[in-house]
């Protein structure tokens, strides 16, 4: 059942944090999606783990939208807290994103390929939908390469969390063989 929570409380932070872009409103959205996010590490058997996952992936999701958006492959609604950085409210996306390995995504972990193909259609389908959305723009010809690029990355970033989530787990195992 918390599989089921997780995957729901996902959904209602992106479309909350997509939404509030597109609308120019995105403090509240943001606010509760890391309500979220905290009381996920709070209840996590392993908070300090999903803590350092968490924070990982957030970095590692302004550094590809950063570049992305410095390309001019794609722009942001709502770009607080500089133009020079991917927004906030992303960096509250991947964080989202990384609360789902130990839960509703758990089934991806020692899949690597399966988690790169996902990864890869899934992550650029998201921006597409918060672009159709209004919460971005594609730059001019942007489109494909932008799709491109975030395919790259995504197929990249969910293996790569899945192996710094490799946590001990009790009798000396390792999570993620």
């Amino acid at each position: 059942m918390a599989k089921f929570w997780n995957f729901v409380f996902f959904q209602a932070g992106w479309f909350a944090c997509v939404i509030g872009a597109a609308n120019q409103q995105v403090l509240w959205p943001v606010l509760l999606t890391l309500l979220y996010i905290a009381v996920h590490i709070w209840r996590s058997p392993q908070q300090i783990s999903e803590l350092k996952l968490i924070l990982k992936a957030a970095l590692f999701g302004v550094a590809v939208d950063t570049l992305i958006a410095n390309w001019g492959l794609l722009s942001f609604g709502n770009p607080w807290p500089s133009a020079y950085l991917s927004p906030a409210w992303m960096w509250t996306l991947w964080a989202l994103v990384a609360s789902t390995l130990n839960s509703s995504l758990a089934w991806l972990r020692g899949k690597p390929i399966l988690g790169a193909i996902l990864g890869a259609i899934a992550g650029p389908m998201s921006y597409e939908a918060g672009v159709r959305m209004g919460a971005g723009a594609w730059g001019v010809d942007g489109q494909i390469g932008g799709l491109i690029l975030l395919g790259l990355a995504w197929g990249i970033a969910i293996p790569l969390f899945f192996y710094w989530d490799r946590t001990p787990i009790k009798g000396g195992l390792v999570k993620n063989p």
